[in-house]
Formats: C-alpha cells, sequence, structure tokens
C-alpha cells in the first residue's frame, strides 16, 4: 500500500495540519485492525484510506490513532489535494463516508461539503467546562453548546485572543467531559476585538485552538470538521451571516498556523476549504 503524508490548509510544507494519506487497490478496504495499526503506526491526528471507485467517485474511511471516526476534514482535504496532483481526480467529485455522501471540488484548492450541520444540545453546566480549560468561573456572553457538521464538538467561548493562546488544559478532564457529551473535542475559539487579515490576505473570523485527547489527539492545528460546526453555531448565534465566506485560524499556539476556509451557501450546505502540500511518501509493508 502506498502512503503519503500531506499537510492539509497550508500551501508550504511543515505548515497547516498533517495527516495520512495511505492509497488502496481493490475492491475492499484492509481489516479495520490493520488501518487502525497503520493510523498508531503515522501517529498523526486522522489517516484516511481511500479507494477509488472511478474518475468521479470515492470511498474514504478515517481512523486516528486509536479508532475511526466518521469523517476527518482536514484528512479529506488532503485526500483530494494528493488525488488532483497525482493525476487520479479533477472538478467536482463524490465522497462516500461514514457521515454520507459528500461533494468536494478537486483542485488546487479543495472545496469539500460537510454533513448538514446542527446544534445538537446547549450545555448549562458549563463549570466542569472551564474548570478542564483554568477558566474556574467564567461565565461567556454566548452559549456553550454541542454542534454536529460530521462530528460532535464542544463550541467553547473564551474572552479573548490572549486567554485563548495562554490555556494549559487539564487533558484528563477535557477528555471526560468530551466523553459525557459523546462529542469528539473542545473547540474554543475566541472573536478577533477588530477586522484582521492573515498573511494570506484573508479577513479572519475566529481564532481556534481544538483539543480532542478522547480521539488521541491532545491538541490539532486544523481541523475542517469543528470549524464547519462552529460556522453553523456562530451563523446560528447571530455573530455572523447566515450566508458567506469565512476563514478561521488555527494552531498559532503549535508555531504551524493554518487557514481554514468554510462558505456557508444559500440553501444553508457548509463547505470548508483550503490548500495541502505534501510532505512525504513510503510503501507500507504488511508482512
Amino acid at each position: 500500500m502506498k502512503y503519503y503524508i500531506v499537510d492539509a490548509f497550508t500551501k508550504r510544507p511543515f505548515g497547516g495540519n498533517p495527516a495520512g494519506v495511505v492509497l488502496l487497490e481493490g475492491d475492499t478496504f484492509p481489516e479495520e485492525d490493520l488501518m487502525l495499526h497503520i493510523a498508531a503506526e503515522l501517529r498523526y491526528s486522522e489517516t484516511a484510506f481511500v479507494r477509488r471507485l472511478s474518475p468521479t467517485q470515492y470511498h474514504l474511511r478515517y481512523f486516528t490513532p486509536v479508532a475511526e471516526v466518521e469523517l476527518c476534514g482536514h484528512a479529506t482535504v488532503a485526500t483530494f489535494a494528493l488525488l488532483h496532483k497525482l493525476g487520479l481526480a479533477e472538478g467536482r467529485c463524490r465522497c462516500h463516508t461514514l457521515a454520507g455522501d459528500l461533494a468536494v471540488e478537486a483542485g488546487e484548492r479543495v472545496l469539500m461539503q460537510m454533513a448538514n450541520p446542527r446544534i445538537v444540545e446547549t450545555i448549562t453546566d458549563i463549570a466542569p467546562i472551564y474548570q478542564a480549560l483554568g477558566l474556574d468561573g467564567y461565565r461567556p456572553e454566548l452559549p456553550v453548546q454541542v454542534a454536529y457538521a460530521g462530528l460532535n464538538d464542544i463550541m467553547i467561548p473564551v474572552p479573548d485572543v490572549v486567554t485563548l493562546d495562554g490555556l494549559q488544559p487539564d487533558m484528563e478532564a477535557v477528555a471526560a467531559v468530551t466523553q459525557a457529551y459523546d462529542a469528539c473535542s473542545f473547540h474554543v475559539f475566541a472573536l478577533p476585538t477588530q477586522a484582521i487579515s492573515h498573511s494570506s490576505n484573508q479577513t479572519i473570523t475566529a481564532h481556534v485552538r481544538d483539543f480532542a485527547p478522547l480521539c488521541g489527539i491532545p491538541e490539532e492545528s486544523a481541523t475542517g470538521t469543528a470549524n464547519a460546526a462552529l460556522t453553523h453555531y456562530l451563523a446560528t448565534n447571530k455573530v455572523i451571516p447566515v450566508q458567506g465566506d469565512f476563514n478561521f485560524l488555527q494552531g498559532e499556539a503549535m508555531a504551524r498556523p493554518s487557514v481554514v476556509a468554510t462558505r456557508v451557501a444559500s440553501d444553508g450546505t457548509i463547505y470548508v476549504g483550503g490548500t495541502a502540500a505534501i510532505v512525504a511518501e513510503g510503501e507500507i509493508k504488511t508482512q
């Protein structure tokens, strides 16, 4: 099996969020145990296993080092950017996942449809959440909610970017809370005090950090699904328009700054987009 290491949401190697991508041949996926072992060996937050069914149809499965997940935005962006660079995908494609069938536009910039977003739950007992972040007693103006765009993630506002950058979460407590709400991560965000632009000349909608120790990921530098969920959360809570283009700056605290672009279409469909850079490739030996 051929594998690649691809950095998503960046144009340069060693930026953005790295993912493993394994290109498969044949009519079936390997045994789940083998895919889990490969993901654990590669040690990235997610590894995508992809089968090319036709020039426009692809089947993807995603594994963290400890479990299979329904969908991973950055690994999907990495996969289709790779397929495009290899001449295996161009234009509008269909991606089959455990979260449903999604439309993907493959090119130098990948734009992928996310699962239908929704607010799953508003959390009223927020004290354990802010205690886990070291912010005992903080009461935000915006609600703390579980939002879904392929995975359940907890949307957690903090007062400013300085507070966000200084967070040192209790990972055991974060894992316990996410498990209690059947969620994947703490998706913590701060709104900019004024409109700012990143070096890519994109206006930043929010600064974010994502903690997912329950999935074996202490912190991710870019998360497509969680930022799609955050886009829906912010629109639902009337922070941003219900339609338009938005950008989320993530990974600053990890020295891997990433810009995750989202788009909300007129029908409410959310897309996540970005570029990617191939860092390495190799062959997986199973015998």
